[in-house]
């Protein structure tokens, strides 16, 4: 059992068809006998509340195959229902009179029933306010529950009293042919969710694919990525462009929202990159490239980005960044954050991406992340900010890169409680200059 739409419908039409075999248990004199004194005086209660409120049972099993107005519809007639109930019992408990309203409850009964009949009798108002993957079947269930109610109601009115197993057996078939409508719903509903699940599953590792199978080999750097999405695709994206073996530029990238959408986009930057590999040395001309072609995205979606290039030979750096967290640098027992920032991707044609120049030492540390490290919560619902990052770089600045990556993972893990779920991608990479 899931808390799904198409699982709930099981659930109603369960306690539709348990009232209506209540009711008929206590109608048998031989049952209600063999049941306890206390619960034998409680029967006439329970029978006044369950014909009261069946029809509201029944009409909401029928909203979870409902669409369009007829949802409206539906919903009126139960809180018609719900009113009408719970005033017959109230009339009920204080003067022992269960049938006071009860004609009002017939009349509402006989609406809902003429509504239903006519929508599934009807193809075209099937196919409008039905989402059914076949009608067939509920339409021969709900006719002959129809026709039989109807002989019933004829009966009556003429003083006949008809036989109770024409009742049961026309409840018998449209039971069976709505539960049978329901599980077809069901079924469909696990073979899309399969489909889906496969398909996320490919997209995965098609992400997987388009990023860095491993460091780049650049004398002097000891490179350290991690790549932690929230979800099966995510938004974040990094890559590495080597250039040879002293200079290599590292771009990291960070998609608005999250799954599938965010991780098209991601995909398109992937692309993207391999259009500026030439001008890689050029930060500024890295970024507005990728603005150009990822003008075009939606609006809704914003990609954030940053781009070192580190040459090892001439011992220089060169940053720029576009609305992206700042780059961190651990020098000498000191914390930097440098930002050079210019607009976020998509918002205009030519931005101006500031470049910011670094000569760069031994012993050195860069920090490229995006922003699901810095926001995770705690319980009190403090961030984990800069001034957490600060702290594990700081505890750890002796040791490896890989180290440092690990230590920072696990911190963000301890900051949030242990029941919250991993509520943004995590891309963390660290670079030690040797």
């Amino acid at each position: 059992m899931r808390r799904r739409s198409g699982v709930r419908v099981l659930v109603w039409l369960g306690i539709w068809s348990a009232m209506y075999g209540a009711l008929r248990l206590g109608d048998s004199l031989t049952a209600v006998a063999r049941l306890p004194h206390w619960f034998q005086v409680s029967v006439p209660y329970l029978d006044t509340v369950i014909l009261y409120l069946i029809l509201v049972v029944a009409a909401r099993a029928w909203l979870e195959l409902s669409a369009g107005k007829l949802r409206f519809v539906l919903l009126a007639i139960i809180f018609a229902g719900l009113a009408i109930g719970l005033a017959g019992i109230v009339v009920f408990f204080f003067t022992g009179a269960s049938d006071k309203l009860f004609h009002y409850n017939n009349l509402l009964a006989a609406c809902l029933l003429a509504t239903l009949v006519t929508v599934v009798a009807v193809p075209r108002l099937a196919h409008m306010f039905l989402v059914l993957p076949d009608r067939g079947a509920l339409l021969v269930g709900t006719l002959v529950f129809a026709v039989e109610a109807l002989y019933t109601s004829v009966s009556r009115a003429l003083g006949h009293r008809a036989s109770t197993i024409w009742d049961s057996l026309g409840f018998a078939v449209f039971l069976f042919s709505f539960g049978y409508v329901a599980l077809q719903m069901v079924f469909e509903g696990e073979r899309r969710l399969l489909s889906i699940e496969k398909e996320l599953a490919i997209a995965r590792e098609i992400q997987t694919s388009i990023l860095p199978s491993g460091s780049p080999e650049t004398k002097n750097l000891r490179i350290t990525a991690a790549y932690h999405p929230m979800t099966d695709v995510a938004g974040d994206f990094y890559e590495f462009i080597p250039v040879d073996q002293y200079r290599v530029g590292v771009l990291v990238a960070d998609v608005s929202g999250h799954g599938v959408p965010a991780a098209l986009i991601a995909s398109m930057i992937k692309i993207a990159v391999q259009t500026v590999v030439p001008c890689a040395h050029d930060p500024r001309e890295v970024l507005g490239g990728l603005n150009r072609i990822l003008s075009g995205q939606p609006r809704d979606q914003f990609v954030t980005a940053a781009y070192l290039w580190l040459d090892t030979e001439n011992r220089r750096a060169l940053y720029s960044a576009a609305g992206h967290p700042p780059l961190l640098r651990w020098r000498e027992g000191k914390l930097e954050r440098i930002e050079s920032n210019g607009l976020v991707f998509g918002v205009t044609p030519e931005p101006e991406y500031p470049v910011c120049e670094m000569h760069t030492n031994p012993g050195d540390r860069f920090l490229l992340y995006t922003d699901g490290v810095i926001e995770p919560e705690n319980a009190r619902g403090d961030a984990f900010g800069d001034y957490m990052i600060e702290q594990v770089i700081r505890d750890n600045q002796s040791r490896p890169s890989s180290e440092l990556v690990d230590q920072l993972l696990s911190a963000i893990r301890r900051w949030q409680p242990a029941s919250t779920a991993q509520q943004d991608d995590i891309t963390i990479i660290a670079i030690d200059v040797l």
